[in-house]
């Protein structure tokens, strides 16, 4: 007993220790500026996130919540203290009809404001999203810690020159990479039912939910790069998998900063982190020579299986 009792203590402290590193790597904040500082495109691209997801997006709903929704309930009240004459309290069907009227007009706010640039938001940001990921993964892989300001020729000419090589594979390997993307998507898919499933359950759920929340983002944030630098799914899960406490670290700060907001609203405050954490992914996997992967700094202590993967 005494063996394993050091054993786990060993392999909790090195889990704790991945964990520090993972919040850690999600709030050097600064590696933000020097990218946008080094790359014209991904300082556009950030900035355009902000402009729709911040300004309009979650400008809106304070507008919203501030000004539209106070206006009408002064315009047309729903209870007696609110009307100056004591005589209109018995008009109590007034009353109530006022009350429909007032959330039918915020529901059409909704339906014709909010749900239209939500689903303009989720389209035109996971554009923007795959377009950082490769402002940042160039940034990062050509000019290392070096704070070097990239010109927008020599920018634009290296990622003409990685899309021609990503084009000019083999036909097999085109399919290989779609196979990957499809199994990838149901992966994530199925892993979001897990997520949603869990926040169900009583007591325990949110904290479940929370943790699977964390790795999901971290999961996200990091696969933009892995399909960069051309990883296989395998190795990726396998990285992910061996390093689960280093990705909870990492996905534990975003996660927190919209798991007690409102759907909308999280929404909107995902859609700015996001591209921050992605400035953040400087992480990738180290391959020995027979292609397995290196866990992180060296060790494997134990492996969670996070995601369910199918065996051929």
């Amino acid at each position: 007993m005494e063996p394993l009792a050091d054993t786990m203590r060993s392999k909790s402290k090195q889990a704790l220790l991945l964990w520090v590193d993972g919040v850690r790597e999600a709030c050097c904040l600064h590696r933000v500026i020097i990218y946008s500082l080094r790359s014209k495109q991904l300082a556009i691209r950030t900035g355009q996130c902000f402009l729709l997801n911040g300004f309009i997006f979650l400008g809106s709903i304070f507008v919203l919540k501030s000004v539209i929704i106070p206006a009408l309930e002064w315009i047309l009240p729903g209870h007696c203290p609110q009307i100056n004459s004591p005589e209109s309290c018995s008009f109590s069907s007034i009353l109530e009809f006022y009350r429909f009227l007032r959330g039918g007009l915020v529901q059409l706010f909704n339906l014709f404001w909010f749900y239209p640039l939500y689903v303009f938001s989720l389209i035109l940001s996971s554009i923007w999203y795959n377009d950082i990921a490769k402002h940042g993964f160039f940034a990062l892989e050509n000019y290392g810690a070096r704070d070097t300001k990239l010109s927008d020729q020599k920018e634009s000419q290296t990622l003409q020159s990685t899309v021609h090589r990503e084009k000019s594979t083999d036909l097999e390997g085109f399919m290989i990479s779609i196979a990957e993307q499809l199994y990838s998507v149901l992966l994530l898919t199925f892993f979001f039912a897990e997520v949603y499933f869990t926040g169900l359950i009583p007591y325990t759920g949110k904290a479940l939910n929370f943790m699977l929340l964390s790795w999901m983002y971290a999961y996200y944030c990091f696969e933009y790069k892995w399909n960069l630098s051309g990883l296989s799914l395998d190795k990726r899960l396998d990285f992910f998998e061996s390093n689960w406490a280093f990705f909870a670290g990492f996905g534990n700060p975003c996660v927190l900063a919209i798991f007690l907001f409102s759907p909308l609203v999280s929404y909107g405050v995902m859609a700015i982190l996001f591209p921050l954490a992605q400035k953040l992914t400087k992480l990738l996997p180290c391959l020995e020579e027979s292609g397995e992967v290196l866990d992180w700094e060296g060790y494997q202590y134990f492996s969670l299986p996070i995601t369910c993967r199918c065996e051929s």
